[in-house]
């Protein structure tokens, strides 16, 4: 081998060396160029705003958002908070129940369960008082309630007064004489445990038949036995009279006892109420 050829290689390694070397040099100084021209845009956008914070009307802030010039003071200086005040509800008002009243409607005790315990403090009362069934008002009187008993009265009563015949329909209003007598004589029958007679004969049982006398300005009063005797004729004509005729009476009796004036008419003694003493 040739002093040439081993001179070679190490020559063309240098080169390579010394080549690798002035490019890497070259690239270096690229890129440092880049970073300060970016670093020096920047710093001069920062520049800009800044002077443009300063004549901000909010005034200048520091970094962490605290007012220039606040410091620590103005961090812990507490902040008033504004809190929503929602309105309290308003009270549920009382239910119904029983008290004592003096004579203007005033609260005397109570309240009690049911009936029976006001009476029993009414019985010991040494001052005037009633046992009255209502709501306590703000101002320490009672407003007067129905009673559960009226309320489940007042159901039943209405429940009679719908058997009332057809011919009830074009007079039931609150402005005529007649409709406030049936409804004083039905229910003055039911306290007495006397049903009226189903017109629409919905059930077969009897009753009391309530019919209006227009022309006399009254109420035509009869009984009415059960279909099985007055259509099928299950005890003969005569039994049937027989009821008729002494039910009819008792239901006159009754009606007069409970305050009623009561005419007698017809052959088995229907009555004729005209009014209620």
């Amino acid at each position: 081998m040739s002093m040439g050829t081993l001179l070679l290689w190490p020559t063309t390694a240098l080169l390579g060396f010394l080549l690798s070397t002035a490019v890497v040099v070259l690239l270096g100084s690229s890129s440092t160029a880049r970073y300060e021209f970016e670093r020096n845009g920047a710093r001069t956008a920062e520049a800009a705003i800044a002077r443009s914070m300063s004549n901000h009307p909010a005034g200048r802030r520091v970094a962490g958002g605290t007012p220039a010039g606040g410091g620590a003071e103005a961090q812990a200086r507490p902040q008033a908070v504004a809190v929503a005040e929602r309105p309290e509800p308003a009270p549920a008002p009382a239910a119904p129940t029983w008290w004592l009243v003096g004579e203007n409607a005033e609260v005397l005790s109570g309240p009690f369960d049911d009936r029976l315990d006001a009476d029993w403090a009414l019985l010991d009362s040494d001052v005037p008082a009633v046992a009255v069934f209502g709501a306590r008002r703000a101002d320490g009187t009672v407003a007067p309630r129905p009673t559960p008993e009226d309320r489940a009265w007042l159901t039943e009563l209405g429940d009679q007064l719908d058997r009332l015949p057809e011919d009830w329909d074009a007079l039931l209003s609150d402005t005529d004489p007649l409709t406030t007598l049936v409804v004083e004589i039905a229910s003055a029958l039911l306290e007495a445990g006397l049903p009226l007679y189903d017109a629409a004969q919905e059930t077969p049982s009897g009753g009391v038949w309530l019919a209006p006398d227009t022309s006399n300005c009254s109420v035509l009063v009869s009984w009415r036995t059960h279909s099985r005797m007055s259509a099928q004729g299950s005890r003969g004509p005569e039994a049937e009279s027989a009821v008729l005729e002494l039910m009819n009476a008792t239901v006159a009796d009754v009606l007069a006892q409970l305050g009623f004036v009561v005419q007698v008419t017809g052959p088995v003694g229907c009555s004729m109420v005209t009014a209620l003493r």
